[in-house]
């Protein structure tokens, strides 16, 4: 048996195929894999868009308000995955129908490879500039496609072999993300950080800065469930999770925000989305950040696109590692597309506009509707609850046409004083709640249980419906 088999074997025992996972990681392993996941390249140039936009003050604040709101949404859907064992988008199911559920998958696919682009670039331009300062040679291109590769190494290795890097690269970020706040707040005070002066003409102001943070959390909550199915109990995926993602999203958008900062109170000049200021100005040890971040980051994108792909549809008989390697060749390639750089702010507009209503509508079908509980049926080819109608649930997929609409038109048509992302997550709920609500009574006296204590059960319902007349 050559290599390739035995990592085949190797993944597919270890249940990085399709079905669900029984977790068993503790609460600070969860919480480490989402303080490293979040101390990302992205997240950290998210908080430089802010200064001078407004107040240094102001800015930290809300993205501390921001991260703690967003974050409800994260652990609610990441808790899904905790109790049943499935991925994000394989519970998507459950409201949207065996069928139905192609749609957001297919939305977060693409979304994820969009995600694995960005950083790649990012991290290749960060560690193409590094170089040119040190030899003279420049090709950011050539950079972007090393990192990304690195990272489909990483992915490859399955969910036990991620659990096993992230922790470490969270202890070694932090350690250098401390070493940047104190020579930032050592060479200048936090009062002069305050006075720096405002630019109004940016258009930002405070509930704009808001909706950008909680765009932030709903574009990782695509991936909540994915990794917290590994936690051993729902305590352990919520408090672990909730605590790594508002830890590591605060302290990143704050350097951020604090590195332009410095940049200012320096006497350099602001640019948008550009990694090469901030690391000029605070040298190597925030270029090793922001490339270990994006192998910390890109490690679980890639991941959740395979998982997504993987837990699709049974019938397909997808196995993790061809599907990795072909996932891993697209995103290889994508990351030599440096002009998506220039559209990061729409691209988290599209992000927010098309999962903004999903993780409302999954919000009210489990929690409210389904009673906190998902069956075996959640697995099968065809037939059962999630059957709907020929396997989709019309009402879930309209409401998510109204709340992507509405998030959209209150971004570009007619502009939200509050932001796009509350608005359309509050419609999105009260419509499906209203459209639902009377299905409710048949799931009354249903147990709530993991999916994986009963395999065989769920493996003979798969086979029961393949004759399934549609």
């Amino acid at each position: 048996m050559n290599l390739y088999q035995r990592l085949d074997n190797h993944l597919q025992r270890n249940a990085d195929g399709f079905g669900p996972i029984r977790g068993t990681l503790s609460t600070p392993r969860i919480g480490m894999i989402w303080l490293a996941a979040n101390f990302v390249v992205t997240t950290l140039l998210t908080g430089t868009l802010f200064i001078p936009g407004i107040n240094f003050g102001s800015a930290i604040w809300l993205i501390v308000i921001g991260t703690l709101v967003g974050a409800v949404v994260l652990t609610l859907i990441g808790n899904i995955g905790t109790r049943t064992g499935l991925p994000t988008m394989a519970i998507t199911r459950g409201a949207f129908g065996t069928r139905g559920s192609l749609l957001p998958v297919a939305a977060n696919v693409i979304i994820l490879m969009g995600w694995s682009w960005v950083q790649a670039m990012l991290a290749g331009v960060t560690v193409n500039y590094v170089v040119a300062q040190l030899t003279g040679f420049s090709n950011p291109i050539l950079f972007a496609v090393l990192c990304q590769a690195l990272v489909v190494c990483l992915a490859i290795l399955g969910h036990e072999g991620i659990a096993k890097v992230e922790p470490w690269l969270a202890v070694v970020i932090l350690a250098i993300m401390v070493y940047v706040f104190i020579t930032a707040f050592t060479t200048f005070s936090p009062a002069e950080f305050g006075q720096i002066g405002v630019d109004e003409s940016l258009g930002y102001t405070s509930f704009v800065v808001l909706d950008i943070v909680i765009a932030t959390a709903i574009s990782w909550t695509v991936l909540s469930a994915d990794f917290n199915r590994l936690a051993k109990s729902s305590r352990a995926g919520i408090v672990g999770s909730g605590i790594g993602y508002t830890l590591s999203t605060v302290l990143a958008m704050s350097l951020g925000a604090t590195a332009i900062g410095y940049v200012i109170l320096s006497g350099g000049q602001p640019a948008e989305f550009d990694p090469t200021v901030i690391v000029a100005a605070f040298g190597t040890p925030l270029a090793i950040v922001i490339f270990m971040s994006v192998m910390a980051t890109n490690t679980m994108v890639v991941y959740g696109m395979v998982t997504s792909i993987v837990n699709a549809q049974a019938r397909w008989k997808l196995r993790f590692l061809p599907t990795a390697l072909v996932v891993g060749a697209v995103s290889i390639a994508g990351s030599t597309w440096m002009a998506l750089l220039n559209q990061f702010t729409d691209f988290l507009v599209m992000i927010g506009a098309f999962f903004v209503p999903v993780f409302a509508i999954m919000i009210v079908d489990y929690y409210i509707i389904k009673r906190r509980s998902y069956g075996r049926d959640i697995l099968r080819e065809g037939g059962g609850k999630y059957w709907y109608t020929s396997g989709v649930n019309w009402a879930a997929i309209g409401v998510w046409l109204v709340g992507a609409g509405a998030s959209y038109a209150l971004t570009y048509v007619w502009p939200s004083p509050v932001g796009a992302t509350i608005p359309a997550f509050v419609l999105s709920f009260l419509l499906y709640l209203g459209l639902s609500i009377k299905s409710r009574a048949r799931f009354a006296g249903e147990r709530a249980g993991h999916l994986a204590e009963q395999p065989a059960a769920a493996e003979d319902a798969q086979s029961s419906s393949r004759g399934t007349a549609e």
